[in-house]
């Protein structure tokens, strides 16, 4: 049970309430840690919720994608004063925010540069605590024609089979095909790994005339490409 003797907002001083912040001077006054104290509502008996909000992101190199990272165990078994229901609320207000990201930018008409790739993949790949495998088809144009998640592992790797990937690619008629996948330590160079799959699917699309164009790797909001690389 949370504690009862928490500071609630109409005992917040004037300029410790962001609620009322946010009605007169909008939403984008608020600093991120006042957005998350009106998430979690109060804080404890030793610090107002924005206090508290300040602490969390600290903890998180002040960075909401470190922060967007993080389980509903984290928050709850780190933070005092941040019980399951808030660490629910917190979580799934970065996730609807990952998710609005996503939805901004679902399907460029037609990719030219390894940027629009990185655009593409980002908001669905960049906090994940997990590495996740995707393939992005392409036509003849180089429109897009779908996008696949192929594999999902842990925080060092994930298993990719170059024969379902290849099936895909036949499967929606396309005539090329671009890699994707994330490096949750934030390391953003290819492993030896990542080069041998390369060039796996590299042969094996020479074999059935679907060219992998690029391979591109995200990571901590930046990007790697095999092709800008010389590596394709």
């Amino acid at each position: 049970m949370e504690n009862s003797g928490k500071l609630g907002i109409k005992e917040w001083a004037v300029e410790d309430r962001p609620r009322e912040k946010l009605i007169q001077k909008g939403i984008q006054s608020l600093t991120d840690a006042e957005l998350i104290a009106i998430l979690i509502g109060s804080g404890s008996t030793k610090e107002s919720a924005v206090d508290l909000s300040k602490k969390i992101l600290h903890a998180y190199q002040n960075n909401l994608s470190n922060l967007g990272r993080c389980a509903v165990d984290d928050l709850k078994n780190r933070f005092h004063g941040i019980g399951e229901a808030k660490a629910i609320t917190i979580v799934a207000a970065l996730e609807l925010g990952r998710r609005r990201n996503l939805s901004e930018n679902l399907k460029p008409s037609q990719i030219k540069t390894s940027k629009e790739v990185y655009d593409l993949f980002h908001p669905i790949i960049n906090d994940l605590s997990h590495e996740e495998f995707w393939i992005l088809l392409l036509n003849n144009s180089n429109k897009v024609i779908a996008k696949h998640k192929i594999s999902q592992g842990g925080i060092a790797g994930t298993i990719i089979d170059v024969r379902l990937i290849m099936k895909r690619a036949v499967d929606n008629m396309a005539t090329s095909i671009i890699l994707c996948h994330n490096h949750p330590s934030g390391n953003l160079q290819p492993s030896q790994a990542d080069i041998n799959i390369t060039k796996k699917l590299n042969d094996a699309g020479k074999i059935l005339d679907i060219p992998i164009l690029d391979h591109i790797i995200v990571a901590d909001n930046r990007y790697f490409s095999f092709a800008d690389e010389g590596l394709m």
